[in-house]
């Protein structure tokens, strides 16, 4: 009996020890994670998957690692921002698919970005929220979208006319003209007829060479081709000086742009000009058009075939713009971040205009008197960790996955 007694007492004791050493480890484990979880998290700026949980360098780019917060601190400035706006769901920063309808982090230890309600872009672009502290770290500097004069020079070479062919073709273009006329008496209407179409014929020689309609008809009237594309005389104190300009700038240079012609010969010297036809046939090798513009020379100094610099002084008018810092160029889409008053920045599509000066014509995309980011936009992308996001842009409609697990 006292044997018994013993073993039972013995069992009871060994239970007893157990259901105490489990206790401990249950209470050990949870303790372990909520210090865990309270712990700061640095990453980096660059590489956003590099992250420790102390201060260092980045392995990657040596960057000073940034402090993101604690677990408590990021979940609560989750709770202050949904206390203005009502957060629909989360998504995963690397595959906007998959989300999550609560607040979570991803297999690389990245936390899910909260789409809201009230936000007019895609569900799969989101903005970021970026602390005052950070964003003086990262050097995040924003302007303003406002409407301003946009003007500005291309700068390209040309060479004086020699241009015997053309000159050559007008002084036929004008002899057709006076045999047409002493045909129109006493002959037959197929010689007239013929006569008609070799003028037609040589007016589209002219064109192609670069000469406008209103050019031809002033030479019509002269009656003589123009002197000063072959052996120019005392009389003449203008040339024609060709320049080459490529086929992205054709969109700025028009009949009567101003010219500045800067000769080789003549250091500091300054000859004025305006744009006088654009010729109508691209390079295709080159792809540049040649621009004719006539030159005052009142004292002959330009010489036929001399090279010259020359600057082709543009105005595209008053629009709204937007520094070219603000731009990130993501393959065929120009994108910005529009810097919100309470630290998120919202990245989105524009189209843009031609450039001038430093800035880029906005056609479409952006408001006036909004904020963009001119500076650090590039580390607010990485932050934001819209990389994978902005490929998906072309399927805005596209409903969100349910999330299937980690």
């Amino acid at each position: 009996m006292n044997r018994k007694l013993i073993t039972i007492l013995i069992i009871f004791l060994a239970a007893a020890a157990g259901f105490f050493v489990i206790s401990r480890h249950f209470t050990a484990q949870n303790t372990e994670q909520k210090t865990g979880a309270a712990k700061d998290v640095y990453y980096c700026p660059m590489h956003p998957n590099v992250t420790s949980d102390k201060q260092g360098e980045c392995p990657i780019c040596h960057m000073s690692l940034v402090k993101r917060g604690s677990a408590s601190q990021m979940s609560g400035g989750q709770k202050e921002k949904s206390g203005e706006r009502k957060i629909l769901y989360y998504r995963n920063p690397m595959n906007p698919q998959v989300t999550s309808p609560v607040p979570m982090k991803d297999e690389m230890g990245m936390d899910y970005v909260p789409v809201y309600e009230d936000q007019n872009i895609p569900a799969d672009i989101q903005g970021v929220y970026i602390s005052p502290e950070k964003q003086q770290l990262i050097g995040v500097q924003k302007g303003k979208v406002e409407r301003r004069e946009l003007s500005g020079e291309i700068l390209t070479v040309g060479r004086v006319a020699y241009d015997s062919a053309l000159y050559t073709a007008q002084q036929e273009y004008i002899q057709s003209l006076k045999s047409s006329k002493s045909l129109k008496t006493g002959n037959s209407n197929y010689i007239q007829e013929q006569s008609s179409e070799l003028i037609k014929s040589m007016k589209q020689k002219l064109m192609a060479m670069g000469m406008s309609e209103p050019e031809i008809a002033e030479l019509e009237k002269q009656g003589k081709p123009q002197q000063n594309l072959y052996l120019p005389t005392s009389e003449d104190k203008n040339v024609w000086v060709y320049v080459t300009i490529y086929e992205y700038e054709a969109g700025l240079v028009q009949t009567g742009t101003q010219v500045e012609i800067k000769p080789i010969a003549y250091p500091g010297e300054i000859f004025k000009g305006n744009v006088v036809t654009v010729t109508p046939i691209l390079e295709a090798a080159t792809r540049t058009l040649k621009v004719r513009t006539l030159v005052e020379n009142p004292e002959n100094k330009l010489k036929l075939e001399m090279f010259v610099n020359v600057a082709i002084k543009y105005n595209i008018g008053e629009r709204l713009a937007v520094p070219e810092e603000a731009i990130l160029h993501a393959g065929t889409r120009d994108i910005v971040f529009i810097a919100e008053a309470d630290g998120y920045f919202e990245p989105r599509i524009v189209t843009l205009g031609q450039k001038a000066h430093g800035y880029y014509a906005v056609l479409k995309g952006l408001s006036e008197n909004e904020m963009v980011v001119t500076s650090g936009n590039f580390l607010i992308d990485s932050e934001s960790k819209l990389n994978s996001a902005l490929n998906q842009m072309t399927e805005p409609n596209k409903a969100p996955a349910t999330h299937t697990g980690h």
